[in-house]
């Protein structure tokens, strides 16, 4: 691909967490029974009036805000008129003209480097239904027809699809931290289309194609990859590239010609007739101020200058925002940084993975982690404790320290000497592993160590009880 430029432009859906559909009442619940959650506004019955979710629109120009675009004083819908299967009246109420957002960026991470990409526009519509193909057969799930639907139009400044990928990535974080979106592409609420183009060298942009059915960031990626080699090929070879819409084969892992691609004018767009113009008041665009929330790269920023930690381990706790919350919150009540954060994505992570639990909705508060945390720091309980102490916060719904007291989990006043007594106890009920031991049989060594453990309700470190076991035993 060293001869050729590669330009890719990325068409990104959102379904926006509204309550109800964008121009009627009707709730969208994924996964529910087909056809149920329909009213003769999303069905496009005649003599229906559709009206705007204004919530969608709050939504909305959230997105345009945190994009940096410049937000419409004056947003008006229109009609995009062509067949859809699963949109009954063969149009879609969207947004041409004056999209509630046009111009900005979006910067990312990706290769190690900062990339700058711009938007083109925000325009916020409705969603088509959905398809189910069965044998020789198709059916239509009306359910998710009007869902509220943003789409965000990118410049082709992508070059690769690891670029694509990376991009996609990024985005979704930055609406799940908005509340905006749920980011699951595998459920369709976040969707991608791309359009991509090669060109030798410094010639600019080439035929556009445009690549749909990718559910995925990975297969994003990987399409990206198939189509500049298709692409290279043909200019190899003088086979003209036509601008075409073309579905992605996940299965076989190849693009497959759909359509010939439509252009603007063939839409036939014109104002819908039954939704006035949005003209956002102040108090309109003080609700979206207020609903702004701190952005995942500023956080990144933020999180490791005031908490000192390495980029792999805010990059882990920044992720996801009920984890950066989380963290944060027991930072706040006095519990070690370093300690809290290696905690939570070590032991803590993998125990909510093995529970398949969300860090939300545990019974562990941010309050007993940090108690859990200050307990381990001051030497009141050691490793194993605290990570048996975990297990039973999630079952129990119990503080540390009630859990400690019932299970005498505390570790003995007399520590040094009370250890050491009870070793030498156990060395002189032990002949036969003493003489093991002697002979160089270091499974003794465990024999005893499992001894001791028992007999302290394992609350000494094991590290400690080795060290004065061999130290007794002269080793």
């Amino acid at each position: 691909m060293a001869a050729f430029d590669t330009f890719i432009g990325l068409e990104v859906h959102i379904h926006l967490l509204t309550k109800t559909k964008v121009f009627c009442d009707c709730a969208f619940e994924y996964g529910a029974p087909p056809n149920t959650h329909v009213c003769p506004v999303c069905l496009g019955y005649p003599g229906v009036l559709p009206t705007v979710n204004r919530e969608a629109l709050k939504f909305s120009y959230m997105v345009g805000e945190a994009l940096h675009c410049t937000p419409s004083e004056k947003t008006f819908f229109e009609r995009k008129n062509y067949f859809y299967p699963d949109m009954s009246k063969n149009y879609q109420i969207t947004q041409f003209q004056e999209p509630v957002g046009l111009g900005g960026y979006f910067e990312f991470k990706t290769q190690g480097k900062t990339k700058k990409i711009r938007i083109h526009d925000i325009h916020l519509e409705e969603d088509a239904g959905k398809m189910i193909h069965d044998g020789n057969r198709s059916l239509v799930d009306y359910n998710r027809a009007g869902t509220s639907l943003l789409e965000i139009v990118t410049e082709p400044d992508l070059s690769s699809g690891e670029e694509a990928e990376d991009f996609l990535q990024a985005f979704r974080q930055m609406v799940q931290y908005m509340g905006v979106c749920d980011g699951n592409m595998e459920e369709g609420s976040l969707r991608c289309d791309a359009n991509i183009s090669i060109n030798k060298k410094g010639k600019g942009l080439g035929t556009k194609v445009e690549i749909k059915n990718m559910n995925s960031s990975r297969n994003v990626r990987i399409a990206m990859r198939y189509e500049q080699r298709r692409q290279a090929r043909a200019k190899k070879t003088g086979t003209k590239i036509v601008q075409e819409t073309r579905l992605w084969d996940a299965e076989n892992k190849k693009t497959q010609k759909m359509r010939t691609k439509e252009a603007a004018h063939d839409y036939r767009y014109f104002p819908e007739p039954d939704i006035p113009p949005f003209i956002p008041d102040e108090q309109f665009k003080e609700a979206v101020r207020a609903a702004m929330v701190e952005l995942p790269a500023v956080r990144k920023e933020r999180m490791k200058g005031e908490y000192g930690l390495q980029n792999d381990m805010v990059d882990f706790l920044t992720a996801e925002k009920s984890r950066a919350d989380f963290y944060e919150k027991v930072i706040a009540s006095g519990a070690d940084k370093e300690t809290s954060a290696k905690w939570m994505k070590g032991e803590f992570t993998k125990l909510l993975s093995r529970e398949g639990l969300d860090i939300s909705t545990t019974n562990m508060t941010p309050q007993r982690f940090s108690d859990l945390m200050k307990l381990l720091g001051d030497g009141t309980i050691h490793a194993n404790i605290a990570k048996q102490i975990l297990e039973i916060i999630l079952e129990e719904d119990k503080d540390p320290s009630v859990i400690i007291s019932e299970r005498e989990l505390m570790r003995p006043a007399a520590d040094a000497s009370g250890l050491e007594n009870l070793i030498k106890e156990i060395i002189a009920l032990e002949p036969a592993a003493i003489a093991d031991i002697k002979e160089g049989n270091q499974k003794a060594i465990g024999f005893l160590m499992g001894k001791v453990m028992k007999e302290t309700k394992g609350s000494f470190d094991p590290a400690t009880v080795r060290a004065k076991l061999l130290e007794l035993l002269g080793i």
